[in-house]
């Protein structure tokens, strides 16, 4: 039977529970099938067995509806027969500790970065650069780094653009780099980002990722929902960017970890496709090694998507879980991808796998697991057992009083503009900044918190120390793993 050290996905046709190792959730996952087959749901029952396991989880919500997480479900009709034909189960309906995200600060808590995080190589695949155009922002990444300029909202790196074209001798030895073509070509690009809404996942103050991986106050691991329901549609490549970001950033600041009984982390990317379409071959490369090196930090990635052919074959072959909802095969093509699909399992004699991917009904599933030796066990049909919470999107009022209770209230919603390379190089100009953002206090960090509690001539050093680090890292522009894989510097 399955216990605590286990996902428990669901039962075989002869009721038999079937489940991953914890211990191997670090292996990355998959959950693939036509549109109406229950990805949603299969990834609502894993997230709920991650929490309960005390595993944070990060969630990008596609269609807005996994917000149901935070209320208790009310199980009827043919989910409660599932329920009654799984007495092993032990369901309990219950809410689940749910903190909601929102790039726009609308459906819940802003959700930001700074272009300084983010680095010249992410930045360049969201603005689609060419090599010249590419190289041309390396070079201003460079000099902002040089200089001491910071680079947190699009602003300041408009600012830095008209500083170097003004100013062609700051750039050096890289002043053939960054000719008035591409000067121009680079704030054409930033202006279609602006008209996206894509500036409001630049500022402060920025994710701190160890907001993620605080646990609830039960020892629950806390769901994290980046409801991405217009993101996805009005700016897909905002909304792929900026889950590469959050990856990279996982694996730069993370310890190792080795062999642990479960993961620290369970990140579920929906509309996976995205984050492969039209990705520099630089990118996807560096992209791929994140993938295959970040399950070492207690990182498991579960990708959601519609077919397992939207996935490059060297992610595919490093997924230790597959759960494959139903397909549908029309075209020579689609029959063709379908027995892709079917040969990625370990044969089962009792089945024909290739024939049950379209046969399969709404919440069954056919399953690759890894056995406890870390090899691929052999493909089951699996009815999924249904989420203990709410199957569905709360309401405008549960949604708003979620948002109220958060424990990060008050933390993300005020924006912060502080002196970057804008104000920096208006003052030199001799100008003064304009259009600024009201300042908010800054929220008390660790070391703050440490120098309250001493109150001591000790307690104030240490956040004097503190700020100078936090400033000091600031100042390393090209930075993140995906740009130190290609000689930019990273963060000490």
């Amino acid at each position: 039977m399955p216990d605590s050290s286990t996902l428990i996905l669901g039962a075989d046709l002869a009721g038999q529970p079937i489940a991953q190792s914890l211990r191997l959730a670090n292996r990355h996952g998959l959950v693939a099938g036509a549109t109406g087959t229950g990805k949603t749901v299969t990834l609502q029952r894993l997230a709920e067995q991650f929490s309960d396991a005390g595993v944070a989880v990060f969630v990008a919500d596609i269609k807005g509806d996994l917000c149901g997480l935070g209320a208790a479900g009310q199980p009827q009709g043919k989910i409660a027969e599932r329920i009654a034909s799984m007495p092993w189960l032990n369901f309990q309906p219950k809410a689940y500790p749910v903190t909601l995200w929102d790039i726009h600060g609308k459906t819940g808590h802003p959700l930001r970065t700074t272009l300084s995080e983010m680095g010249p190589l992410l930045l360049g695949s969201l603005l689609e650069l060419t090599d010249s155009q590419q190289s041309a922002l390396y070079a201003a990444f460079k000099v902002a780094d040089r200089e001491g300029l910071l680079l947190l909202d699009l602003k300041d790196l408009k600012a830095l653009l008209g500083h170097l074209r003004d100013n062609p001798q700051v750039l050096g030895e890289d002043a053939a780099l960054m000719t008035t073509g591409s000067s121009q070509a680079l704030l054409r690009r930033l202006a279609i980002l602006e008209q996206q809404g894509a500036e409001a996942l630049f500022g402060e103050p920025a994710l701190q990722l160890e907001d993620l991986l605080q646990p609830a106050s039960d020892g629950r691991g806390r769901i994290h929902l980046l409801d991405a329901s217009r993101l996805v549609h009005e700016a897909p490549k905002v909304y792929a960017t900026f889950l590469l970001w959050l990856l990279a950033e996982l694996f730069e600041q993370l310890p190792e970890r080795g062999d642990a009984d479960k993961p620290l982390l369970a990140l579920f990317f929906d509309e996976a496709h995205l984050l492969f379409a039209d990705t520099p071959k630089a990118l996807q490369d560096r992209l791929e090694q994140v993938v295959r090196l970040i399950r070492s930090k207690g990182v498991g990635v579960y990708f959601v998507t519609q077919s397992p052919a939207d996935l490059p074959d060297t992610v595919l072959a490093q997924l230790g879980l597959r759960i494959q909802h139903g397909l549908r095969a029309f075209t020579a093509k689609e029959q063709k991808s379908l027995k892709a699909v079917a040969d990625g399992f370990r044969p089962n004699p009792a089945f024909n796998s290739l024939a049950v991917l379209t046969e399969l009904g709404t919440g069954e599933a056919l399953v690759g697991r890894l056995e406890e030796k870390g090899t691929p066990a052999m493909v089951q049909r699996v009815l999924i057992a249904p989420p203990q919470s709410r199957i569905g999107p709360l309401s405008e009022v549960e949604r708003a009083a979620l948002i109220a209770s958060s424990p990060l209230q008050g933390r993300y919603d005020k924006p912060i503009d502080r002196e970057s390379a804008y104000e920096v190089l208006q003052t030199r100009k001799g100008q003064a900044p304009v259009d600024q953002a009201p300042v908010a206090p800054d929220e008390p960090g660790l070391f703050d918190q440490a120098g309250e509690f001493l109150g001591t001539a000790t307690g104030k050093a240490l956040q004097s120390m503190a700020r100078q680090v936090a400033s000091q890292m600031g100042r390393q522009l090209v930075r993140g793993l995906l740009g130190s894989l290609l000689g930019g510097s990273k963060r000490k």
